[in-house]
């Protein structure tokens, strides 16, 4: 059985500026600003929500199916997923339109000047999960509103147990909507920020959030994370890391650790300790698809780390 990894495709395109962006631009005149920065470094990397859980979870020699929606220009991504065993079968190709496309500039104080183009992403709301076979558990990540909302709805419809992880879109939803998602899962997670405003838009505590799923997980970055359920909270300890690279993916590769646990029904201590080592490895690495190891080498990794095996 699989995991149907409901979510963004997208192409990174990753420029450094080898200054700082506060040299080149002036407070007193963000209102006529016209800059321009030279950039000798870039290069363009797989990403998207969807794709990076999905290579994160095939490493862990799961079967995880895409569901998104992409443009005439993802041949490219398409074999990678391929030359990784990744399967293309619910991903729709939408010819009228670009895959999801982020430009990111970066400069020697690591601030960030983004740009994000939804492109195909706006109508992932095409895709009906009735329509994928032998699933046993799904995840709703950033996407289309639409698709996001409807993606849960037919989850819940299909009695097939998700996880609710609104990540970047989070922005796009109010307290009743981000409620009604609540209810429709089984599971939620968000980092420390986002679970400060689903507080604030819905007017609950952590506490009366997770009364609401099986489990709510909370990621707290160099801090490890936490997890409710049963009427409790689980401190999970941050995996060590021999080198920080790049932090971004991160999160997506935490969230396939707990599809990996889930999929293999672990405790959530145990599970939460497999979602912090494959942020670890992640981190340790440039771009969010560029890191292998075996799921031997997890193991072992797993064992060092936490001195224990799974």
């Amino acid at each position: 059985m699989a995991a149907l990894i409901c979510g963004s495709m997208a192409y990174d395109t990753i420029m450094v500026f080898h200054d700082k962006f506060k040299n080149h631009i002036l407070p007193d005149k963000v209102h006529i600003l016209n800059v321009s920065f030279l950039v000798p470094s870039l290069r363009r990397e797989y990403g998207g929500c969807a794709g990076n859980i999905a290579y994160n979870l095939q490493l862990l020699q799961e079967e995880p199916q895409i569901m998104a929606t992409v443009g005439h220009d993802f041949e490219p991504y398409a074999q990678w997923l391929s030359q990784h065993g990744i399967s293309t079968r619910y991903i729709q190709v939408l010819d009228d339109h670009y895959t999801g496309q982020a430009y990111i500039t970066t400069d020697s104080d690591d601030n960030q000047i983004t740009a994000f183009h939804p492109g195909a992403m706006n109508f992932s709301h095409y895709n009906q999960v009735a329509s994928a076979s032998e699933i046993s558990i799904g995840i709703v990540s950033p996407d289309g509103k639409q698709g996001m909302q409807e993606h849960a709805e037919q989850f819940a419809e299909q009695g097939i147990p998700f996880i609710f992880d609104p990540g970047q879109g989070m922005p796009m939803f109010d307290g009743p909507e981000l409620l009604r998602f609540l209810e429709l899962a089984n599971y939620a997670t968000f980092n420390d920020y986002e679970a400060e405003l689903v507080q604030q838009r819905t007017g609950l505590n952590l506490i009366q959030l997770a009364e609401k799923v099986e489990a709510l997980i909370i990621t707290l970055g160099s801090q490890g994370s936490k997890i409710y359920t049963n009427g409790q909270c689980l401190e999970i300890p941050a995996a060590p890391v021999s080198s920080v690279q790049d932090p971004t993916g991160c999160g997506d590769a935490y969230r396939a650790g707990l599809l990996f646990g889930l999929i293999n029904a672990y405790d959530w201590e145990t599970t939460g300790r497999i979602a912090s080592l494959l942020g670890a490895i992640k981190i340790e690495h440039s771009g969010t698809q560029n890191h292998r190891f075996t799921l031997a080498e997890f193991q072992q990794r797993y064992l060092d780390s936490f001195g224990t095996s799974f």
